[in-house]
């Protein structure tokens, strides 16, 4: 089921990215307030969301291992 949410949310990344109508780009960073290893994609994307004002979040590896990156609009 993680795979599938991850699948998911690199999926709507990739059309955000690539959207023609999308007006803003997308920035990644690191979590600000994500503790420990990310597994669960849909928990990390609501941390994002409800305590980062992201636009997105998702679980992606790294040197770190797999942390949770949230998404933005970047600023100009």
């Amino acid at each position: 089921m993680t795979k599938s949410f991850t699948l998911v949310a690199l999926l709507c990344i990739c059309f955000l990215l690539h959207s023609p109508t999308a007006e803003a780009k997308i920035c990644q960073r690191y979590s600000q307030t994500w503790s420990g290893r990310c597994t669960e994609t849909s928990h990390c994307d609501r941390q994002c969301i409800n305590w980062e004002d992201a636009r997105h979040g998702a679980c992606h590896e790294d040197k770190r291992g797999r942390a949770c990156f949230c998404y933005f609009n970047c600023k100009n």
